[in-house]
């Protein structure tokens, strides 16, 4: 009894967890080593980190060189970020006008301003579509100029990084739509175009995109009248559209099944005819499920812009290809082409994150 007493006299504030239950070390325990089997994986991987961290951060940052010339860089062992420092406007700009260049880096500024907007659903209203056009006009304009006093540039010109961002934004942006309305049509009732959907879908899919790019680049211009050309950036373009389309396509056709046909009999309770269904009850909760497939697949897509390469147009990886051939910077691929995986990770970070972020405000998350 006297025990008892004494226990409860002690205010329940000064009764503690173990340190080793709570903060980092409760962590560290409950995660890195809470077995033999993930005590020996964790104690492996520090192993491995501490041979393989120091060296690697001396070679990036101790003995790296970040401005001098190629000479200068056979002389030390770290790395020769100087290939990027050197040739930056190449490898961004492509063979557009240097004097010039200040124009692609605008129409840069203005796309990825007007996406970080739109990232933000509060802003999802009337002014942000006049906000694009507005946009795409100046980002026209200052692309090909011609008009306020710019000088002209043709589309051979354009490279680099607007490149990849003109094929990756607006194939992404066209795509999309086109892949709903093939899943529809591939669901549809009418036969014609049930047939025509699934035969576009299966031989797009059927066929990898450097096909397609090869098509667009050499065997199309064969079947235009003599006399008549289309640009080759162009006809990528719609090359990229129509491929990532067809597996757009069949990503939102698991959506349209997986909604139950209770819905469908309830739009036709409330005497709403196919198009009012399909917008506003069947698509919104379609497109909600096929959230994370359809990111991976504009992910996907975004990387395989680069595919251009093998049909002459300038990207961001043929110019820094380029920049390689040269003989003064021959042997610094290592930080050329990390420097470019870089871009393409913050830009594929960035589509991941977003999609996470529309999950969670959209009640998508089990």
């Amino acid at each position: 009894m006297r025990h008892s007493s004494l226990s409860s006299n002690i205010p329940t504030d000064d009764i503690k967890p173990p340190l080793t239950s709570i903060g980092v070390i409760g962590w560290i325990k409950s995660n890195l080593f809470n077995g033999m089997f993930n005590s020996v994986l964790t104690l492996l991987t520090l192993f491995f980190l501490w041979k393989i961290l120091p060296p690697l951060i001396r070679w990036i940052f101790v003995d790296s060189l970040w401005i001098s010339n190629s000479t200068e860089c056979r002389s030390v062992n770290g790395a020769c970020w100087s290939i990027v420092s050197a040739n930056y406007r190449f490898i961004l700009f492509g063979f557009f006008p240097h004097d010039m260049q200040w124009r692609p880096l605008f129409a840069m500024i203005l796309l990825v301003s007007l996406l970080l907007i739109s990232r933000n659903r509060k802003f999802w209203k009337p002014w942000l579509f006049y906000a694009w056009t507005a946009g795409l006009l100046c980002m026209a304009v200052l692309m090909k100029g011609g008009v306020l006093g710019l000088a002209p540039v043709e589309s051979t010109q354009w490279g680099g990084l607007p490149l990849t961002f003109l094929l990756a934004v607006f194939g992404l942006t066209a795509a999309y739509p086109l892949g709903i309305l093939l899943a529809l049509g591939r669901r549809s009732t009418m036969p014609a175009i049930k047939a025509l959907s699934i035969i576009y879908i299966e031989m797009i899919r059927g066929v990898p995109l450097v096909s397609l790019l090869f098509m667009s680049a050499v065997i199309f211009p064969l079947f235009l009248p003599e006399g008549i050309t289309i640009n080759k950036i162009l006809r990528a373009q719609v090359a990229i559209i129509m491929f990532t389309a067809a597996y757009i396509a069949e990503v939102v056709r698991g959506g349209l099944q997986g909604i139950t046909k209770g819905q469908y009999e309830a739009a036709e309770s409330l005497g709403l005819n196919y198009v009012q269904t399909m917008r506003l009850i069947i698509l919104p909760q379609a497109l909600k499920i096929v959230i994370p497939p359809s990111v991976s697949i504009l992910i996907s897509a975004f990387k395989d812009t680069s595919l251009v390469v093998i049909i002459g147009l300038y990207d961001i990886l043929k110019t820094t290809q380029t920049t390689l051939a040269n003989p003064s910077w021959m042997g610094f691929s290592t930080e050329a082409f990390f420097f470019l995986a870089c871009i393409y990770f913050i830009c594929c970070y960035t589509m991941s994150n977003y999609s996470r972020k529309l999950e969670k405000e959209l009640g998508t998350s089990l």
